[in-house]
């Protein structure tokens, strides 16, 4: 029993501790290295002075096949990274798991999706997920050229997994990104994500 109480204190520690140290909207974004799906090292410090969108997916997601499969996420990589934007999509679903993909799965994907991320990171552990407090799939998140995190949230205001509902949304993304380099303040900094959970292995 004492064994039990242990355990559970030290996982309940755990988890504030995730808590108190989940990106927040405001603060500096964590600084995380990553390893790609083309075996490069990325370091979110190597990308000081541009914007960075953070995109968590997951190939098995209904929600995440609705911008995949309708386009909408593929326009949205091009339209920005064109504009100097780094995007990011980032796997973290454990092995065995919904999602989970090797390296060659992942670069097989975005080409059939004809995707344009700037890289696709795997994060099989969870680390990077549990570092923002990942939730769901798809879940974005911004970050400015001085390293804030300037958006946490929904990728748009219609949590469905109909694609027909695209046209009528508001993407979060974009507004965002276009009011803040435009200098102006993020009408809706931090929305709820929707989505699949994120697939974590703890």
């Amino acid at each position: 029993m004492k064994r039990y109480f242990t355990v559970l204190i030290l996982s309940l520690l755990a988890l504030f501790s995730l808590a108190a140290f989940a990106a927040k909207v405001g603060e500096s974004a964590p600084d995380f290295t990553a390893t790609d799906s083309n075996g490069k090292v990325q370091k979110l410090s190597d990308y000081k002075g541009k914007f960075v969108v953070l995109e968590w997916t997951n190939q098995g997601c209904p929600y995440t096949r609705k911008h995949y499969e309708s386009g909408n996420m593929q326009k949205l990589q091009k339209q920005w990274t064109q504009k100097g934007v780094v995007w990011l999509t980032v796997v973290s679903s454990a092995p065995g798991a919904q999602g989970y993909v090797t390296a060659a799965q992942e670069n097989d994907y975005l080409k059939k999706m004809n995707a344009a991320p700037t890289a696709a990171l795997l994060d099989p552990k969870g680390e990077l997920g549990h570092l923002y407090g990942a939730k769901t799939t798809p879940h974005m998140f911004i970050i400015d050229p001085s390293g804030n995190l300037i958006y946490n949230g929904a990728i748009d205001d219609h949590p469905t997994t109909d694609a027909a509902d695209i046209a009528s949304s508001t993407n979060y993304v974009s507004q965002a990104l276009e009011q803040a380099s435009a200098g102006k303040p993020i009408a809706n900094a931090a929305t709820r994500p929707y989505g699949c959970s994120v697939k974590y292995g703890d």
